[in-house]
C-alpha cells in the first residue's frame, strides 16, 4: 500500500515536471529548434569530406603516358591544378603559401620505364599542416593512379589494398550523426535535470514543494525521470533524422540502442541534478552546466579519436559518460553490435550514475535542511 501511494505521488510529480516544461512556449521552442537545427548543421558542415583538392604538378616526362595520367587527375571532381610547375623546387612555395594541399611530380624516365614492363614512382609531396585532409587527398590520388593503372594493364609492384568497414563512401556523416543521438541528449538532459530545482526558487514554488508530503528522495527522482524521458525522445527525433533524411543505414537493434541509451541517460541525469543542488539561480545553474558540458563533449572522442589525445587526457575521459555512450551507439548503429558486444561501456556510465545520483541526493537533501 505504501509502495502504490509512492508510486502515485511520484507520477503526480512527473505529470508537473512535464507540464511545466511542455506547456511554457519558450520551453518547446528550446527543446524542438536546437536539435533541428543542429542535426542539419552537424550532418552537412561538420565534415571531414575533402571537395576540392588543389595541387600543382611537375611533368619532367612530358611524354603520353604522363600527360594522360595528369588528364586523370583533372578530370575528376575533386582535383584542380593550379600550376604546371619546370621544378619541385618551385612546389615550396605554393605549398607554404597554402595555395596548393599537394604537389605531383613525375620523373624524365616516367614513360621508359613503364613501357619496358617496370615500375615507374611518383612523388607525391603532401601539406601536413592539416593530416587529415593530407591524408584523404593521399588516399584519393592513390584511387586515381590505382584507376588509371587497372585502364591501362599496369600491374604495379606496390599495390594500395583499402577496405572501409561500417561506411564503404568514407562519408563522415556516417561518423558524426548517430554520435548526434548522445551528443544532443546529454545537453538537453543536463540543461532541463539542472534548471529544474533552480526555476522553482526563482519562481516561489519550491517553498510549496517543501511542505507537501514528498521525501526529497522522491523530489529526486521526479526531477529526473521527466528529463529522461525528454532526451530518449528527441534521440528517437534525431534517429529519424538519420535514417529517412540522410540515409545511414541502421544496422543493430533499435531496443539494443535505447537500452544504451538509457543507461546513459541516467548519468546525465546524474550529473544534471548534482549541478541543480548546488545551483542558487537558473543563471548559475547554465553556468555551470556550460563549463561541464564543453570539456565533456571534447573529450568524447565526437570529432577526434580519444587514442589520438595526449594520456593525461585519455585518463581523465573515463569519468566521460559520453565518450562510452558514443562507443554504444555507433557500435550499435553502425556495426549491428549487440548489448554483449557494448556492455563492457555500461560499466562506466553506471559508475558515475551511481556516484552523481546519491550524490545529488545528499547534496539536495542538505541544501533542504
Amino acid at each position: 500500500m505504501r509502495f502504490l501511494l509512492l508510486l502515485r505521488r511520484l507520477r503526480s510529480l512527473c505529470i508537473k515536471e512535464l507540464l511545466i516544461i511542455l506547456k511554457d512556449p519558450a520551453n518547446r521552442l528550446v527543446l524542438i529548434v536546437p536539435v533541428v537545427i543542429q542535426s542539419f548543421i552537424f550532418g552537412y558542415a561538420a565534415t571531414y569530406d575533402l571537395n576540392f583538392v588543389p595541387y600543382v604538378v611537375c611533368d619532367q616526362s612530358r611524354s603520353p603516358l604522363s600527360r594522360d595520367l595528369i588528364a586523370r587527375l583533372d578530370g575528376s571532381e575533386k582535383f584542380s591544378r593550379q600550376a604546371t610547375l619546370d621544378s619541385t623546387a618551385e612546389a615550396e612555395k605554393w605549398i607554404y603559401d597554402g595555395k596548393a594541399l599537394l604537389a605531383v611530380q613525375i620523373g624524365s624516365d616516367f614513360a621508359d620505364k613503364l613501357l619496358s614492363g617496370q615500375s615507374a614512382d611518383i612523388q607525391v609531396i603532401l601539406d601536413g599542416r592539416n593530416s587529415t585532409t593530407a591524408s584523404i587527398a593521399q588516399g584519393y590520388l592513390a584511387q586515381i593512379v590505382e584507376g588509371w593503372n587497372a585502364a591501362r594493364g599496369i600491374k604495379s609492384p606496390v599495390s594500395i589494398v583499402m577496405r572501409a568497414w561500417f561506411n564503404p563512401q568514407l562519408e563522415t556523416r556516417w561518423n558524426i550523426m548517430p554520435g548526434m543521438l548522445a551528443s544532443l541528449s546529454i545537453i538537453q538532459i543536463m540543461l532541463l535535470a539542472a534548471l529544474s530545482v533552480a526555476r522553482e526558487r526563482e519562481q516561489g514554488t519550491f517553498d510549496q514543494m517543501l511542505v507537501t508530503p514528498l521525501s526529497p528522495w522522491e523530489i529526486l527522482i521526479g526531477k529526473a525521470i521527466p528529463p529522461i524521458v525528454v532526451g530518449l525522445a528527441q534521440a528517437a527525433f534525431i534517429l529519424v533524422i538519420c535514417v529517412l533524411w540522410f540515409h545511414i543505414p541502421f544496422a543493430g537493434s533499435y531496443v539494443d540502442l535505447f537500452v544504451a541509451l538509457g543507461v546513459f541517460t541516467l548519468s546525465c541525469a546524474g550529473l544534471g541534478l548534482c549541478v541543480s543542488a548546488i545551483s542558487l539561480s537558473m543563471q548559475q545553474a547554465l553556468v555551470y552546466c556550460f563549463v561541464t558540458l564543453l570539456p565533456m563533449i571534447l573529450l568524447s572522442g565526437l570529432a577526434t579519436p580519444v587514442s589520438a589525445m595526449p594520456k593525461a587526457l585519455q585518463i581523465a575521459t573515463c569519468a566521460n559518460p559520453l565518450r562510452f555512450a558514443l562507443v554504444c551507439v555507433r557500435s550499435i548503429y553502425l556495426e549491428g553490435s549487440t548489448l554483449a558486444d557494448v556492455a563492457q561501456n555500461f560499466v562506466p556510465m553506471l559508475a558515475v550514475a551511481a556516484v552523481t545520483l546519491p550524490l545529488a541526493g545528499w547534496l539536495f537533501r542538505n541544501r533542504l535542511s
